[in-house]
C-alpha cells in the first residue's frame, strides 16, 4: 500500500507545514519551516532525535547549551531528550525541514511560556 499526500501546504499560502506520519504508518513526522529573520521556536526537547535539513538561509542551532551555525545544504542532528532550539540569524528567509524520528510529535517546552513556539 502507498499514500500520496498532495499539497502539504498550499503553493499560494503560508509555506510552513506540518506532517504527522502516524495515519500513514510512515515512522517519521516533519515540519516545513519558512522563517523570517529572528524567528525560531522556544527551547524544547523530544523523546526521539530530530534532524534539520537547511534548504536556504542561515540559522543558529542550540543543543545542550552549545551553538552551531548552519546554512544551505547543512544537516544538523540532535539526540533524543537534548534541549534545543534554532533562530534565523540571516537577513533572508530561513527554509528548512525538521524531521522528527517518530510517527507523532511529542514536545516538552522548556522556555518561558511567553516565548513563541512552533
Amino acid at each position: 500500500m502507498h499514500h500520496v499526500i498532495r499539497q502539504v501546504h498550499q503553493p499560494e499560502g503560508p509555506r510552513n507545514a506540518r506532517f504527522e506520519g502516524e495515519p500513514y504508518r510512515a515512522g517519521i513526522s516533519f515540519f516545513l519551516v519558512d522563517a523570517e529573520p529572528g524567528q525560531g521556536p522556544a527551547l524544547h526537547r523530544h523523546p526521539y532525535p530530530e534532524t534539520w535539513i537547511v534548504r536556504s538561509g542561515r540559522a543558529v542551532f542550540t543543543a545542550d547549551g552549545e551553538d552551531v551555525t548552519a546554512g544551505p545544504g547543512d544537516v544538523v542532528v540532535v539526540e533524543a531528550n537534548s534541549p534545543h532550539k534554532f533562530r534565523n540569524t540571516g537577513t533572508d528567509r530561513l527554509e528548512l525541514v525538521c524531521v522528527h524520528a517518530a510517527e507523532r510529535f511529542v514536545t516538552e517546552w522548556l522556555d518561558d511560556p511567553d516565548t513563541p513556539r512552533r
